[in-house]
C-alpha cells in the first residue's frame, strides 16, 4: 500500500488540475511499490504514465498509425539560453502569462493566443524558440514530420493532416511545423495540380478549430511562399532576424561563460569579422576552435587566440560567400 502523504497528494494534485505534480506524484508511488516488491502494480503505473496523459478531463492516448507523423523532444532550452530582440521574446512571455492566468481570461469570455508564426533567415532559433515555449508551458514539444504526412496519392495527405490535428487536439501540448511553407503553400501556385489546394484548404480547417490549449508553431524560411489566407490565422507574427553585431557580441560573451575560458580576441571583434553568419554559423565557429583547444591542451591554454584567429581566417571565406 502507498504511503498516506502520496496518495493525499495524488487525490490534491489531481484535483487541482496540477499535472505536473500529479505525474511526479504518480511516479512516486511507482517507486515505492517497485521497492516493496510490488512489481505487478509499479510496472502497470509505469505502463499508464508512458502511454496516457490527462488533459482538461480527457485522456491522450498515442496512436501508433501516427507514430510516423509527428515526435517528442524533450525540452531543455529557456528564454534565457536565446539572443534575441527584446520584442521578441517579450511577445513570448506575454504568450505563457495568458496560458498561466486562462482562468482569469476565460472569466471574460477570452482565450490565451495559440498561433504563432515565425519566419526569417534559417539558423537564427526559431525551433530553439519553439522549444523554449513549450519548456516554460510545461507541455510536451512534439514537432510535425511531414514524410509521414505528405502523400503521393492525391488526397491521402489532406486526410493525414486532418487525423493527426484530430489526434493531437487531445492534450495540451506545443505542436510544431518547421519548414512551413512545404504544406501551407501559396494556393495559386501555377505549378500545382489541385493536391495542394485541398491540402492547404484542410490546414486552414483545423487550425481554424485548434483548441486553445494546443500551441500550433508554423516556422518558415520563405514566408512569401505561404498562402495569404494562412497569415491571418496566426494570432502571433515574428520575424526572428539574423544577428546584428552587437547580439552577436553578446551570443560570444556567453558562449566564453558557458565554455570557462576566453577565445583570445575580443567577443566584439568576432563578431564583426563574422557579420552575416547566422546563430547556427556562429555557434559551428566557436565550437570549431573550441575542439581544436581542447585536442591541443595543454599548450593550447598559451596558443588561443592564435587558434581562434586562423578559425576566423578560414570562416572569413564563408562571410565573403554569402
Amino acid at each position: 500500500m502507498a504511503r498516506a502523504d502520496l496518495v493525499l497528494n495524488l487525490v490534491e494534485t489531481g484535483i487541482k488540475g496540477d499535472l505536473p505534480r500529479f505525474k511526479k506524484t504518480a511516479e512516486a508511488i511507482a517507486a515505492e511499490a517497485s521497492a516493496r516488491r510490488q512489481y505487478h502494480l509499479a510496472d502497470k503505473l509505469k505502463n499508464i504514465l508512458t502511454s496516457t496523459a490527462t488533459v482538461e478531463g480527457r485522456h491522450f492516448t498515442f496512436d501508433s498509425s501516427l507514430q510516423n507523423s509527428f515526435y517528442e523532444i524533450r525540452t531543455q532550452k529557456t528564454f534565457d539560453d536565446l539572443t534575441l530582440p527584446e520584442q521578441v521574446v517579450s511577445t513570448f512571455q506575454e504568450v505563457v502569462e495568458e496560458h498561466a492566468r486562462k482562468d482569469l481570461l476565460r472569466s471574460y469570455n477570452l482565450e490565451p493566443r495559440h498561433k504563432i508564426l515565425l519566419s526569417g533567415p534559417p539558423g537564427n532559433g526559431k525551433t530553439t524558440l519553439a522549444e523554449a515555449l513549450a519548456n516554460h508551458l510545461s507541455v510536451p514539444f512534439f514537432t510535425v514530420k511531414y514524410e509521414g504526412i505528405i502523400n503521393r496519392f492525391l488526397g491521402e495527405t489532406a486526410q493525414q493532416i486532418d487525423k493527426l490535428f484530430e489526434h493531437i487536439k487531445n492534450q495540451r501540448c506545443v505542436l510544431f511545423f518547421d519548414e512551413f511553407d512545404a504544406i501551407g503553400k501559396e494556393r495559386e501556385d501555377v505549378n500545382d495540380n489541385g493536391e495542394m489546394k485541398r491540402v492547404v484548404n484542410s490546414l486552414l480547417k483545423q487550425i481554424d478549430l485548434l483548441p486553445s490549449h494546443v500551441v500550433v508553431i508554423g516556422a518558415t524560411n520563405h514566408e512569401s511562399m505561404l498562402d495569404k489566407a494562412i497569415w491571418r490565422r496566426f494570432q502571433v507574427q515574428i520575424e526572428v532576424p539574423s544577428p546584428t553585431q552587437r547580439m552577436a557580441t553578446k551570443w560570444f560573451e556567453e558562449f566564453e561563460c558557458r565554455i570557462g575560458h576566453s577565445l583570445g580576441l575580443a567577443p566584439s571583434t568576432m563578431a564583426r569579422r563574422l557579420m552575416g553568419l547566422s546563430f547556427a554559423e556562429l555557434e559551428e565557429f566557436a565550437l570549431d576552435v573550441q575542439r581544436k583547444y581542447v585536442l591541443g591542451l595543454p599548450e593550447s591554454e598559451k596558443n588561443i587566440k592564435a587558434i581562434t584567429s586562423n578559425c576566423l581566417n578560414v570562416w572569413s571565406k564563408r562571410v565573403k560567400n554569402k
